[in-house]
């Protein structure tokens, strides 16, 4: 019988990093992953990743050939091109990675801390047992023999697919299923040019209901005549095909004459807060498999590894003193809500609300600066949003017959400051924990009857 300390599924950016801190500090440590370990790290993704997370989580900078670019900011485009938000500050500078060589790199980290890699094994499912998860069930793909890997600690950083967590019973008290409201489909390609990007430095987000309903497309340079391209559409929308859309609304525009695609391919992202609890008796679930990721841009690499992080000291805390039930593992969720969940939680309820305006008022609220350069940045660093909206504002929206579209843009601000209320009062304990996730849930689906037409 295999036995381990902690048996990881998943080994991305998450499940590196939590088996980089556990196997650093002498325990055993098995990392799953599905792919041959030479593939590990390529996969369909942004590329982009802040500063301030390698700073945060005492990680060398990226370098030579897994560093693409630098990011001086982001520019954010009204549906019609006419507004455009050039945002920079220190939350928004950072990299264009070579997600290959990143993920590679991110490996090497665990496997050099100790952690045994199992490539090219699929997980199918957890072993619960006495409530409490134990082991997983796996194949290995190269021969196709059932095997079962016990541990005292499973981690699932399996990504979107969440191979555990859909698969845990209800006495684990996590929550299995994503909706669809909260899953966005993205279908992204890296393209050479044959001309040179005009502002190499700045990271480009279109927002626009026709081409990109629920989401937006991008336009990320990666150096000055190549860039990572793509399309995300939201779930709730009926059959959204985003490699249509792309092709029709973004290759169709002149910067990619002639260009030549590099690579392709599609994928999913839980775009909402995180799960309310990450933990039960005996598992840890971190990554996209948590909804670790900014519900506005998608971006998942840098809080996927502070998850990674976070539960891999937890973990070993609480496997030094013999208690690994949800109560040893809670730690976990109080130091993400505190240090990313609240405001990944705030912007979700600016994602939401931005899901619900038509083109139209998306320009008008652009045009008039109602919320400014200023404002997004701070709203993508966690702070409190605040509206500009003076007597003159007013009486012009009120000619133009759009006061209800204030009235919303208050009820959104109004909302985000009670929701980062509630996660200032994330229980210290699960004793607490129905109660406060009973709040939080009736707040979300307020606000999606609120926004959502």
């Amino acid at each position: 019988m295999e036995k381990y300390d902690v048996v990881i599924v998943g080994a991305g950016t998450a499940g590196c990093m939590a088996a980089k801190v556990l196997a650093s500090k002498g325990f055993n440590i098995c990392l799953i992953d599905r792919k041959n370990s030479r593939s590990i790290g390529d996969k369909v993704c942004g590329d982009a990743i802040g500063k301030h997370h390698f700073d945060n989580l005492g990680l060398p900078y990226p370098s030579g050939e897994e560093k693409e670019g630098d990011i001086k900011g982001v520019k954010v485009y009204s549906p019609d091109k006419n507004s455009v938000f050039n945002i920079s500050g220190y939350g928004l500078t950072g990299f264009i990675i070579n997600r290959y060589a990143f993920g590679q790199r991110l490996l090497r980290y665990a496997v050099n801390a100790g952690a045994v890699l199992k490539d090219e094994v699929h997980v199918s499912g957890p072993i619960v047992k006495d409530e409490y998860v134990k082991g997983v069930l796996a194949v290995d793909v190269k021969t196709g023999k059932k095997i079962e890997i016990f541990s005292n600690v499973v981690v699932d950083a399996s990504g979107a697919s969440a191979v555990l967590r859909r698969n845990l019973p209800p006495e684990i008290g996590v929550e299995t299923s994503i909706g669809k409201d909260d899953i966005v489909v993205c279908y992204r390609e890296i393209r050479q040019l044959k001309r040179s990007v005009e502002d190499p430095g700045f990271c480009e987000i279109y927002l626009d209901q026709d081409a990109a309903p629920g989401g937006y497309y991008w336009i990320f340079p990666k150096g000055a005549t190549k860039v990572n391209a793509g399309l995300g559409v939201s779930l709730r929308l009926s059959n959204p095909n985003p490699k249509n859309n792309f092709y029709m609304h973004v290759l169709s525009q002149d910067l990619f004459k002639s260009s030549e695609m590099i690579d392709g391919g599609s994928g999913l992202v839980p775009t909402r807060r995180p799960l309310d609890s990450f933990v039960g008796n005996g598992i840890v679930i971190i990554g996209d498999a948590g909804c670790q990721v900014n519900p506005i841009h998608g971006g998942g690499i840098g809080p996927s590894m502070m998850g990674g992080k976070i539960s891999g000291e937890v973990i070993a805390e609480a496997l030094e003193k013999g208690d690994v039930s949800s109560r040893a593992l809670w730690p976990i969720n109080v130091r993400f809500m505190k240090s990313y969940g609240a405001k990944q939680a705030g912007l979700d309820i600016f994602r939401i609300f931005l899901q619900g305006l038509t083109n139209e008022e998306l320009n008008y609220g652009m045009r008039y600066q109602l919320i400014t350069e200023e404002d997004v940045l701070k709203a993508s660093l966690g702070e409190e949003i605040h509206l500009n909206i003076g007597e003159a504002t007013r009486r012009i929206f009120s000619g133009l017959g759009r006061l209800g579209f204030l009235k919303s843009l208050y009820m959104m601000a109004k909302t985000i400051r009670e929701v980062r209320r509630l996660y200032d009062e994330y229980p210290s304990t699960p004793d607490a924990f129905p109660e406060w996730r009973e709040k939080i849930t009736e707040v979300f689906k307020r606000a999606k009857r609120l926004f959502w037409r």
